[in-house]
């Protein structure tokens, strides 16, 4: 008989947030985002340079991940065990340079060029840190995308601040990350991410 007991409501809510708002999710919304405002809010422009950020920046890299979970390389979509986070990473290196050089001879908007830009400054220094110690990649990335809206549209924006924190929360919730290994990557986001983006665009 199982005796297990349910996840607590706590748990239940952390876990759908590290859904809701993961990288995942973060990226496509900030890809559109800032093709918006790079493209002077053109439509097609938006749909045709969002699209194509979030196939080399989210969907090949989320394939990669699943993939090598569902064969047993790391565990879970998330790679929690950080020992094994080199590969997977170094794929999704290879996947968002590919999707760079597109851009670059497509002749992408600045603002786009520079999110793709501060996007790959952010994984090579996950993937520096990661060799010694767990950074939160969920932090990480919503940190960078609360910095990069911040800076296209305003500091209205900063009220997306609470979403980050939320972020935050969650990962230490599921017992993913410890709260330092999340503050690191809830201020690795902006000062890599956001400064590259802010020094490029």
């Amino acid at each position: 008989m199982d005796v297990t007991a349910p996840p607590s409501l706590p748990l239940r809510l952390a876990r759908a947030v590290t859904e809701v708002l993961s990288p995942a999710v973060v990226v496509p919304l900030l890809s559109f985002a800032v093709a918006w405002y790079g493209t002077n809010h053109d439509p097609v422009g938006t749909v045709g340079w969002g699209l194509l950020v979030t196939v080399f920046y989210c969907a090949i890299p989320m394939a990669i991940v699943i993939r090598g979970a569902r064969g047993g390389r790391w565990e879970g979509h998330w790679v929690r065990e950080r020992e094994r986070r080199l590969v997977p990473f170094l794929l999704i290196l290879v996947s968002t340079l590919v999707g760079l050089v597109v851009m670059l001879v497509g002749s992408a908007p600045r603002d786009v060029l520079a999110l793709a830009w501060s996007m790959v400054a952010t994984l090579l220094a996950c993937l520096v840190i990661t060799r010694w110690w767990k950074v939160s990649v969920h932090a990480t990335v919503a940190g960078g995308a609360v910095a990069t809206i911040v800076l296209l549209y305003g500091p209205w924006y900063l009220l997306l601040v609470p979403a980050l924190a939320l972020v935050c929360w969650s990962r230490v919730v599921v017992e993913d990350h410890t709260v330092a290994q999340v503050l690191v990557g809830a201020v690795l986001g902006p000062v890599v991410g956001g400064v590259v983006f802010l020094a490029l665009r």
